[in-house]
């Protein structure tokens, strides 16, 4: 732990409203000397995946000891239950929806190559006394989320909060498929992510696509909507102004990018959208 403690808050709940102003303001009453981070407050509404996304690519940059909240949950008010996860560097409050299940799996150095198996210990929080109450039936990130983070920070020990389960919910990332031709290779996979400036995130890792890089890579097209783009680059700079072109982000996913502009809109994508590689041999 460092000597501060630190909060991050994820949510879906924009900035126009009061809901994060509650939620920090829960937090401080019962944790004044807490550290708050807002990791990002503009998950678009319910998208419980790139809730789970954006968790995943940030937490793991945190010191040691982080608690970790995370309130995108189209559940409120039903049997879904409030959980809380400790791992070996971290510890996560948030509705059991999946939305912690990439944070739990990911290798912190990127994503995995294959099957991983979490690492961590989850609970079910049903213990009201750390609970704010009344309890709303439309705002548990304040009435019970929030107040449990705060409590933790405090150094209430995580077996304080409920049971341990092991049904919790998990979300994978959808896999993409080979198909071996006559003279060539497909492979089909999926958009999982549109960011700000219009990037495409797609599921494809180098681990997926090998041939595409090395001194021997082959000649490939990626197909989107009808649109095909040929060009593989190390950084932005090297496309032409709105040049559609592919590199592999930050978070070691391939992605088509152009170069100050949208590639989203240029391609029309958006999360869910096929993307096929065909690969030349």
């Amino acid at each position: 732990m460092t000597s501060r403690p630190i909060i991050t808050l994820t949510t879906d709940f924009g900035v126009a409203d009061h809901f994060v102003g509650a939620i920090k303001g829960v937090i401080l009453s019962i944790n004044p000397d807490v550290e708050l981070v807002d990791l990002c407050h503009e998950i678009s509404s319910h998208d419980i995946l790139g809730g789970a996304f954006t968790l995943a690519e940030s937490c793991r940059y945190f010191p040691p000891g982080a608690i970790h909240l995370v309130v995108v949950d189209p559940g409120v008010g039903s049997a879904r239950r409030p959980i809380l996860a400790s791992s070996a560097t971290a510890r996560f409050v948030a509705p059991d929806n999946g939305v912690l299940s990439l944070a739990l799996e990911h290798a912190p150095e990127g994503p995995p190559a294959g099957p991983a198996t979490p690492a961590a210990e989850v609970r079910h929080i049903n213990e009201e006394r750390y609970f704010r109450k009344p309890v709303s039936n439309t705002f548990h990130g304040r009435d019970i989320f929030a107040p449990v983070a705060a409590w933790l920070a405090t150094g209430v020990a995580p077996q304080q909060f409920g049971p341990p389960i092991t049904d919790y919910a998990r979300l994978t990332l959808p896999k993409p498929e080979r198909r071996v031709g006559k003279g060539v290779s497909v492979v089909r996979g999926t958009v999982i992510r549109i960011d700000r400036f219009g990037n495409v995130m797609t599921n494809f890792t180098p681990f997926d696509l090998p041939e595409l890089f090395g001194e021997r890579a082959r000649s490939f097209r990626m197909a989107v909507n009808g649109y095909e783009i040929t060009r593989l680059v190390g950084s932005f700079s090297e496309a032409r102004p709105s040049e559609v072109v592919i590199l592999v982000g930050s978070s070691d996913y391939l992605e088509m990018a152009a170069n100050r502009d949208s590639a989203a809109r240029i391609l029309g994508a958006k999360p869910g959208t096929v993307v096929e590689v065909t690969i030349e041999w």
